[in-house]
């Protein structure tokens, strides 16, 4: 599949961090749709079902891991892979992140631009670190 047909939905309450992931990620090819709140981020979710969703975790309306755990719950989020990017050290976040089954977790401030890139490329694209038909020794 590529790039360009990948969705991403990023639930971020910083605007200008979020703009700066949603450019970064357009400029690689994939569709990417911006909430900045929870109520915000479930909707577009449900309605996308995108390949990837980049959550923080303290976002307005509906706390990050309440929007994890209600996309869990549901028939149409159960797969959908999580990124959480939140400024809590994963070891302050809510307890059961990875019980809900995440991606991945970033702390925002230990980040750099790109990270963020190779982030969703690893996602998305692990395929394409692996050449199809190199041998298994």
């Amino acid at each position: 599949m590529e790039p360009s047909s990948k969705k991403i939905i990023i639930v971020e309450d910083n605007m200008s961090l979020a703009e700066i992931y949603k450019t970064r990620l357009e400029l690689l090819g994939y569709t990417c749709f911006v909430a900045y709140n929870g109520i915000t981020g479930l909707y577009f979710i449900q309605k996308e079902i995108p390949d990837l969703v980049l959550l923080d975790i303290m976002i307005p309306d509906i706390a990050g891991d309440q929007v994890l755990a209600t996309i869990r719950k549901s028939d149409w989020g159960r797969n959908i892979p999580v990124y959480v990017i939140s400024n809590l050290n994963e070891s302050e976040a809510p307890a059961g992140l990875r019980q809900l089954g995440i991606a991945g977790y970033s702390v925002k401030a230990t980040m750099t631009d790109d990270q963020i890139d190779h982030i969703v490329d690893s996602i998305l694209r692990p395929t394409d670190s692996t050449p199809t038909n190199s041998p298994i020794i």
